[in-house]
């Protein structure tokens, strides 16, 4: 008789969720503090912007490395610790009087700190806990990131404008610290751990291979990254998800607010928008982790890739100082579209490179922040020396029609790849 109780799977990626949810939240916050540190302290948008840069970056740069610490040391030990430093860095701001010490906590400190809680994460989390429903599982703990900025953005926003950007900042800093205890009670590495197998796995089914210890974890991150070097795919996945990030996190994810703000709009009201991104961007994002167990993955990736370049090159004409009925469209149609890439990327590192996978999908998801981090800081300078953002818009629009085409690419050479008997499943 097959029980009926709950899988500790389930547990675990409810409590991977709560984190992801966190950093999601604590590295999209600088969105709504652009304005008021500007007034506050005089610095350009696009110094602000480099801190935001900085973030990005590490955020992303610090996913393999972060992916390799959690085989080695385990993911409850790194995902606290990681909280701590976000703990740190947010609420060290409140003293600062200087952009490098913004550039030092928020950059560096809170970057390191949300990157080790980055997709990597959902990626180990689906490899090691489930095999049934690993596609729509990646989806729903995507979504998280769209979850924590929906909580965040007209919270914070909110708290920036009757307290200041000091008490949201401090709030970043409380909501870290609680999450801690969580982690570390119910958080486990494997199954094996519990005497369980992942869920969906067959009775007696062997455990996944032991992950190579020598070299310490940074080693086996550039092993991974010089092995999949070779393949032309990952170069593909690379520059994609390097436009991805710098058409979301990079462009919209940090500028939204002030562009709108630029033409009117109050910062609420621009939260709420952006935050009504994450809304939309939960069910996109789930319907694609579904869609990505069923369809090839790399058909969702032209598809996604094109409606939002088609969708960006659009939105100059609609920013206004209220929310209309065209920007409410472009909201729910880039929502949807917002991360929806991951669950299909995710699935094409499994695919092509095996048990290395998570790892690959760190080194993707690393020029994805490198891209998010280019256009924070371009974005910022433009509009500081033509007085809009409207270039800036245009040029991530034909970025993403080149996207798609690149994912159109790694279809070709994935069919030559499992021809040669490379394909890893």
């Amino acid at each position: 008789m097959r029980s009926t109780r709950l899988h500790r799977a389930w547990i675990v990626a409810a409590v991977a969720l709560v984190a992801i949810v966190g950093a999601a939240g604590f590295r999209a916050t600088p969105g709504v503090f652009i304005t008021p540190l500007q007034e506050e302290f005089g610095w350009t948008r696009g110094t602000i912007g480099l801190a935001v840069s900085v973030n990005l970056m590490l955020y992303g740069l610090t996913a393999p490395f972060a992916a390799a610490l959690m085989d080695r040391f385990g993911m409850r030990r790194v995902v606290s610790a990681a909280l701590a430093l976000v703990a740190i860095g947010s609420g060290v701001t409140v003293f600062m009087t200087a952009s490098w010490q913004l550039v030092l906590c928020w950059g560096v400190l809170v970057g390191l700190g949300t990157g080790s809680m980055a997709l990597v994460f959902v990626a180990t989390i689906t490899d090691r806990w489930f095999v049934r429903h690993r596609g729509l599982v990646t989806g729903v703990l995507t979504a998280g990131g769209a979850t924590g900025q929906l909580i965040f953005l007209p919270v914070l926003a909110h708290l920036v404008e009757m307290s200041g950007w000091r008490a949201a900042a401090l709030t970043v800093t409380a909501c870290a610290l609680v999450v801690v205890p969580l982690v570390w009670f119910l958080l486990r590495d494997t199954p094996q751990e519990l005497g369980l197998t992942p869920y969906g796995a067959e009775e007696g089914a062997e455990p996944p291979p032991a992950r190579p210890a020598g070299g310490g974890a940074a080693a086996r991150a550039l092993r991974v990254l010089r092995e999949a070097a070779r393949n032309r795919s990952f170069w593909y996945l690379v520059g994609g998800f390097a436009i991805c990030g710098a058409s979301t996190n990079g462009l919209v994810g940090t500028h939204f607010i002030p562009a709108a703000h630029d033409h009117g709009m109050t910062e609420t009201t621009a939260a709420g928008l952006l935050a009504a991104v994450g809304v939309f961007d939960i069910v996109g994002t789930v319907f694609s982790g579904w869609l990505s167990d069923r369809v090839d993955p790399r058909r969702l990736l032209v598809a996604y890739y094109a409606l939002r370049g088609l969708s960006l090159l659009i939105l100059p004409q609609l920013f206004a100082a209220t929310a209309h009925p065209s920007m409410l469209v472009f909201i729910i149609f880039y929502g949807l579209d917002w991360v929806a890439t991951v669950p299909p990327t995710v699935a094409l590192c499994r695919r092509i490179f095996g048990a290395d996978g998570a790892i690959v999908f760190g080194w993707v998801f690393a020029s994805h922040q490198i891209g998010a981090a280019f256009a924070a800081t371009l974005a910022g300078v433009t509009r500081d020396h033509l007085g809009n953002y409207d270039l800036a818009w245009y040029g991530a629009g034909v970025l993403c029609l080149a996207a798609a085409l690149m994912s159109a690419r790694i279809a070709a050479r994935v069919r030559e790849t499992r021809e040669a008997g490379i394909l890893v499943r």
